[in-house]
């Protein structure tokens, strides 16, 4: 059982490796859903009783990028905090999301776990108010 089972996470990578490692490094703190593509997650969005808190999505990915996909979940989602991970750096793309807050902040990778966590349960306490 998770540290904290009540936030739940949604990881959307392409990559089933990064899934892999997502989870395994933070299924002990927290409940982790992951999705391989964008519209997986967003089917899972739209079918999940339980909403995630935070959604991490890989930034680069086939048909839909991690903006575009954050940008038709949050349309429908705004309750939720939404994150992107990056394995190419910051870009105008991001920060254009950042401005327009769609996105709270972005990660690179490889990504610090600490920081990552620690993001989350600071997402999690502004939600929970």
């Amino acid at each position: 059982m998770p540290q904290y089972p009540e936030i739940r996470v949604l990881y959307v990578d392409d990559e089933k490796d990064n899934l892999f490692v997502f989870q395994a490094n933070f299924q002990r703190k927290f409940n982790i859903i992951t999705a391989e593509s964008p519209l997986t997650a967003l089917k899972q969005l739209d079918e999940e009783r339980e909403r995630p808190v935070v959604v991490i999505s890989d930034m680069r990915m086939p048909k839909m990028n991690g903006v575009q996909f954050i940008k038709k979940a949050k349309s429908k989602y705004d309750d939720i905090s939404f994150f992107i991970m990056t394995g190419f750096g910051f870009n105008p793309e991001i920060e254009e999301a950042m401005e327009a807050n769609l996105i709270d902040r972005y990660f690179t990778k490889p990504f610090n776990v600490n920081e990552i966590e620690e993001v989350i349960i600071d997402a999690w306490k502004r939600q929970a108010g």
